[in-house]
């Protein structure tokens, strides 16, 4: 017999998965595979504890991978596009230009700008810092500039471009939760997405006026970059515009699987007619990804990656947390954990405030972008439509704590990867990463404005059936 859990009940999956996410990440190096494997087990167990068969559980699990189908095919989508687009010189087009405008009186907000592009082309920030993130590590040293405004820098660039490339998993999973569709969502973020971003670029040139620069700029590694991507591909303006065409689709909300097929195919006859790459070379590129051993390592770290196989880690990623999502959702354990906070949910303001820092709750409890997107984002979408309130609110609200407010958390898995790749700690570039503060407190401010908030009516219509000989009304 079915019953309602206790609250300490709900709470053992959740401190389970904050145990094996700590030892995964700090002492077993070993990703977030395993802590949510293991936090699947804990909530199945705690599911059948409150006598929920195994079939209701497996049901539940179904259920929660279901939702993210739409997602799963989109990243696989994603990894072929990356491929075909450094095999066309798309992407090493954008870096070799972005790279170009770099001036040392006006070094920090470029950091950011720069990553920023590269991320959005991209659509990772792990890689945009794990590349021209680490190369503005090196030249900022050499400006003498602090390796945390640097890195700070670094960090809102790169998720700058992560929450609004149509590329990045995070901005493809949160409104597949959310049920909305993907162009509607990334059109709803350039509202707080754009204005964090401009303050945050002000807030660097401000800041970075008041630190002693003492160095002279090492623009060595710079120029060899540039010249190393030269000899390799036809690097061309022209290029860039492949990006701009995948805007255009986004504003004239063409769905977003054809669309993204369509630049993936884009970008492999560019190859061919741009860079002379044969189509065996070109099929091989979109499915095991772009290799190239050069004789610099850094354009070797820009530019090897790509390929449908690339996203196969992150599929799994996906599947496991929305597994586990569907459990905890299901069996309500979640909701049993997030009932207070929803009974005071009573104006758009407070439902905007709960969503986030719900959100934050899921994200410093696991340190992981995909649970604090996907738990939230279930658990309020009911909620939202009860409020007749557009669900690209809710994943824009996700996305502002999840994706973009999760680098807060010195545990969490983007800021322990991004110290890792910097040799600081996080509490040294997490007080710079102006943009990671400004995206959630900007919703917030919308949220009790009511400024950008979208309405829709989720009220089903109700046919009343007349007497005999009279129509029915809806």
């Amino acid at each position: 017999m079915k019953k309602e859990m206790s609250v300490w009940l709900a709470v053992i999956p959740i401190l389970v998965l904050i145990g094996a996410a700590s030892m995964s990440v700090f002492v077993w190096k070993a990703g977030m595979h395993m802590p949510l494997l293991i936090g699947i087990f804990a909530a199945a167990i705690v599911a059948s504890l409150s006598g929920f068969s195994w079939r209701d559980i497996q049901d539940m699990m179904i259920n929660g991978v279901s939702r993210a189908l739409p997602a799963v095919f989109i990243l696989i989508l994603i990894g072929i596009i990356v491929g075909s687009w450094m095999a066309s010189g798309v992407i090493p087009s954008i870096i070799y230009y972005g790279l170009s405008i770099i001036h040392p009186s006006i070094f920090i907000p470029i950091v950011a700008l720069v990553t920023g592009i590269v991320s959005v082309t991209l659509g990772s920030s792990f890689t945009s810092i794990a590349t021209v993130g680490l190369a503005f590590m090196a030249i900022g040293e050499g400006l003498g500039f602090p390796a945390g405004l640097v890195g700070g820098a670094v960090i809102s660039g790169a998720y700058f471009g992560d929450k609004l490339s149509p590329l990045s998993d995070t901005t493809n999973i949160a409104p597949a939760m959310a049920e909305t569709d993907l162009f509607s969502h990334i059109k709803h973020m350039l509202w707080d997405t754009i204005p964090a971003f401009l303050i945050s670029l002000c807030l660097y040139w401000f800041v970075s006026n008041t630190q002693a620069v003492g160095g002279t700029v090492d623009s060595g590694m710079i120029v060899d970059i540039k010249r190393g991507l030269s000899e390799i591909f036809v690097i061309h303006p022209l290029l860039l515009l492949m990006p701009v065409f995948t805007i255009v689709l986004m504003m004239f909300r063409v769905p977003a699987i054809p669309a993204l097929a369509g630049v993936g195919m884009l970008g492999a006859v560019l190859a061919v007619l741009v860079q002379g790459m044969p189509i065996s070379q070109i099929m091989q590129v979109m499915t095991s990804g772009f290799s190239l051993e050069s004789e610099i390592a850094a354009i070797d770290s820009l530019l090897n990656r790509g390929g449908l196989t690339s996203m196969l880690g992150t599929v799994a990623l996906l599947l496991l947390a929305t597994a586990l999502g569907g459990i905890l959702e299901e069996s309500g354990s979640f909701e049993i954990l997030t009932r207070k906070i929803m009974a005071r949910v009573t104006s758009t303001g407070s439902l905007i405030t709960s969503t986030i820092l719900s959100t934050f709750v899921v994200a410093f409890a696991s340190g992981a972008q995909f649970l604090a997107i996907i738990l939230p984002t279930r658990t309020f979408v009911s909620k939202y439509k009860e409020m007749n309130i557009d669900t690209k609110n809710l994943s824009r609200c996700v996305e502002a704590a999840g994706t973009v407010g999760i680098n807060l958390v010195p545990w969490g898995v983007p800021a322990v990867f991004a110290a890792s790749m910097f040799g600081i700690s996080p509490g040294q570039f997490i007080p710079y990463a102006f943009f990671v503060f400004l995206v959630p407190i900007i919703n917030i401010i919308f949220g009790y404005t009511g400024w950008t908030i979208t309405k829709k009516n989720y009220q089903v219509p109700v046919k009343i059936e007349m007497s005999k000989g009279m129509q029915s009304i809806e």
